[in-house]
């Protein structure tokens, strides 16, 4: 029994046509949409590159461009079948591309629907593309003589004032890392020469943050030195008093930022696979109903058209025993190759090779 039968007069099946060419150019703005949005979540992510290690995130981006241009492509085409799909002479033209574009396209929604499913379930690859990006832009951030380096500290100071954020985790993480050049430091101090000795890297390390994670709302002067030394800062008691630095991590702020920016992407693709399956059960129908009428010969009579002309089980079955079939006739090939020559013996019985008598040369 087909599922989901729909009968069309001839009237219905030319206002279906129009309606299907309608939403197929609607689908191809759909597609130029997901192109902007790929694009655009591309240029989010390349500005902040540097703070990013190379993970799958990345391809997040050129996926959505190259689904985009793919709906652009099918519902162009789509939309040039169904403005002539009701017409009995032009449907014969395009009756054998029909089905291997409904095929195409309904492989193409299951892109679309894990492309939506991607956006969502990427918060994991992007805390961990984060984590490790931004822990050694940190430990890179003095390095502003380095080539290749010089702009991370630029780029890590405007992350933390934009964003309102200081460290990793944490402002704690700047006093694990040396940020401050040895070309900044007076190492005729014995304070500077005693903290580079007492560390085994030979680090410079200080319970200090850089001028960037300021909290700029707060009325008190920025305590960026000696954040934890209680009596180095008058009326002040790091343990209990609100400081003056940012306390969120920008791995959090980052985090947060393109988590929501991939989920509304990811939002808007589930919307448009919503779309394009609608859009394929129309084309589905036009495609069943036009066949049907081309069999009763009266192109103006009633028609049906269905989703499969079969149940679910007995289309599965049946496909799966084409494939059968299918590789039967191609082991059947094999086995009747002229090209394979068996040696036979003087009565026509196969030759075993194996124990033929080999005559070396003298």
């Amino acid at each position: 029994m087909a599922v989901l039968k729909v009968t069309f007069t001839k009237t219905k099946r030319g206002k279906l046509a129009q309606a299907l060419w309608l939403l197929n150019w609607v689908s191809v703005v759909t597609g130029i949409l997901l192109i902007s949005l790929g694009l655009f979540l591309k240029v989010e992510i390349q500005n902040r590159r540097e703070l990013m290690s190379e993970r799958k995130v990345h391809a997040v981006p050129s996926a959505l461009m190259a689904v985009g241009l793919a709906a652009c492509c099918i519902n162009f085409l789509g939309g040039k079948m169904c403005v002539e799909g009701a017409d009995a002479a032009a449907f014969l033209r395009w009756k054998l591309l029909m089905l291997p574009y409904i095929v195409g396209t309904f492989c193409f929604t299951f892109c679309l629907l894990a492309g939506a499913v991607l956006c969502h379930a990427m918060r994991g690859e992007m805390e961990e593309a984060l984590s490790q990006g931004l822990r050694d832009a940190m430990r890179y951030y003095k390095d502003t003589d380095a080539p290749g380096r010089c702009f991370l500290k630029r780029s890590i100071d405007i992350l933390q004032m934009q964003f309102q954020c200081c460290g990793n985790t944490g402002f704690q993480d700047w006093f694990q890392v040396q940020w401050i050049s040895n070309r900044y430091l007076d190492m005729s101090r014995a304070e500077v020469t005693d903290r580079l000795r007492s560390n085994v890297e030979g680090k410079y390390l200080m319970d200090g943050v850089p001028f960037s994670c300021c909290n700029l709302n707060s009325p008190r002067p920025c305590i960026q030195h000696q954040v934890t030394n209680n009596s180095a800062h008058f009326h002040y008691n790091h343990h209990t008093d609100e400081l003056n630095l940012w306390r969120r991590g920008c791995r959090q702020a980052l985090l947060d930022y393109y988590t929501q920016i991939m989920s509304s992407i990811g939002s808007i693709v589930l919307l448009i696979w919503l779309f394009e399956l609608s859009v394929l059960t129309g084309v589905r129908y036009l495609q069943t109903s036009m066949e049907n009428v081309l069999r009763q010969g009266d192109l103006e009579s009633e028609s049906d058209g269905w989703l499969l002309e079969n149940s679910f089980v007995e289309t599965a079955r049946d496909k799966f025993n084409i494939i059968k079939n299918l590789g039967k006739c191609y082991q059947g090939d094999e086995d009747d190759d002229p090209n394979i020559n068996v040696p036979t013996s003087a009565q026509g019985r196969p030759e075993n090779v194996s124990s033929k008598r080999m005559n070396l040369p003298d």
